[in-house]
């Protein structure tokens, strides 16, 4: 394989203590982003998939897969985050407790009488836009969506069908946040990010509490099969903001903490980066970020998503693009009597790597830093779907981005 695949083992991993994600992640403030997303007509709790076969292959106890491409119809979890912020954007300004916000009553005339027009503005790689144009239009607003170059026309026209003005710009992603930014304070728009900055860190707060509605599923999902809580949880990341969330919220809940590897594209690793120079300095990746892994191009930290990840990620691994195709591959073609699971490419990266470190011995190494064995239960997260059907069939069908022989 590639000697592109880099891991390294987080030096400052504490999980000594659980004040701080309890207090952001714990059963109270996620209650608040469950109970708004339970009360969309369109809620249904996502498959979780038990993958036993590939688990019996790769020589570990369990894989479950949370597949997120079938969440609100839109292909993607990202929608849980956009929504829960916009709803308490809404609540704030009708003087609503947002403990007991719902869909109907936030689409209701009288909020709306109190709330005003508002416009809600985001830079996206696609499936973010989505949920926000989404979630704008079901409850009478407006959304503006600025698009990184080099992105999906298909996803820019899924953005386009769900309501939203939308563009594709001639700037990286991290620019296109600034743009977003830049344009909301000219107009008076409120930005939905989930990366936070100077001033502006409650909307990506409340992003991150509504990514864990499909963490808190996903547990009470394995507690109804009688299975264990993962031991091993992967997480891919752009921001960061999912990752943290998610680990976040099981850290909070689980007696355990579960070992957690952060995965990103190599091109767009700025996590892994933070991580290996251990400087207290958080890394930016510059450039346009070239990877099929458009969800996770993002080449700037969330600094309350490293601020989890520092405490409780115990391995952050840096993979090419042939990671999330071979992870495709898997998920979409399953051994015999595995449910098949049709994954995007920053959907897939994660199978990809959980599939190589245990089939090729070339990384054993890996494979102790990470600690599988017999007895590890993997939870992965599959956070989108086809959602550029063009791209699935040049990976899927046509062999894109093979998987190199090890040097």
């Amino acid at each position: 394989m590639s000697h592109s695949l880099k891991t390294v083992v987080n030096p400052r991993v504490k999980k000594d203590s659980k004040t701080r994600i309890t207090e952001l992640f714990g059963d109270e403030e996620i209650g608040k982003a469950v109970r708004f997303h339970r009360s969309f007509p369109q809620y249904k709790p996502t498959p979780l998939v038990s993958l036993n076969h590939l688990a019996e292959r790769l020589q570990i106890k369990g894989i479950y897969v949370k597949d997120e491409s079938f969440r609100f119809g839109l292909g993607s979890f990202k929608v849980l985050g956009g929504s829960y912020a916009i709803g308490r954007l809404i609540a704030e300004k009708a003087a609503v407790d947002p403990g007991s916000m719902t869909f109907e009553g936030l689409k209701s005339d009288a909020i709306r009488e109190k709330s005003g027009d508002m416009v809600f503005v985001t830079a996206t790689d696609g499936n973010h836009g989505r949920g926000v144009a989404w979630t704008a239009s079901q409850l009478g607003h407006r959304s503006v969506v600025y698009m990184p170059k080099g992105s999906s026309p298909i996803r820019l026209q899924h953005i386009r069908d769900a309501g939203a003005e939308a563009s594709i710009t001639d700037w990286n992603y991290d620019d296109s946040v600034r743009i977003a930014a830049s344009e909301a304070e000219k107009h008076g728009w409120e930005v939905i990010q989930d990366t936070s900055w100077k001033g502006y860190v409650e909307v990506p707060l409340h992003i991150m509490q509504g990514y864990a509605t499909m963490a808190q599923e996903a547990l009470s999902q394995l507690k109804e099969n009688e299975a264990a809580g993962p031991t091993h949880v992967f997480v891919q990341a752009g921001v960061g903001a999912f990752a943290g969330a998610v680990v976040g919220y099981l850290n909070a809940k689980m007696e355990k903490s579960p070992k957690v590897i952060v995965v990103e594209p190599n091109k767009a690793d700025c996590l892994y980066r933070t991580c290996k120079a251990d400087d207290g300095q958080l890394h930016r990746v510059e450039g346009d970020m070239d990877t099929i892994m458009a969800g996770l191009a993002c080449g700037e930290p969330n600094p309350l998503g490293w601020e989890v990840l520092r405490e409780y990620a115990d391995v952050f691994a840096s993979v090419p693009d042939s990671v999330a195709a071979l992870g495709m591959r898997v998920l979409g073609n399953p051994l015999q009597g595995d449910q098949r699971v049709i994954s995007g490419e920053s959907g897939a990266v994660t199978a990809g790597l959980l599939s190589m470190v245990m089939e090729d011995e070339n990384y054993a190494q890996i494979r102790e830093e990470i600690g599988l064995d017999a007895d590890s239960v993997v939870l992965l997260f599959n956070t989108e779907g086809d959602t550029d059907p063009d791209m699935y069939r040049k990976v899927v069908w046509n062999g894109n981005c093979k998987v190199p022989e090890f040097d």
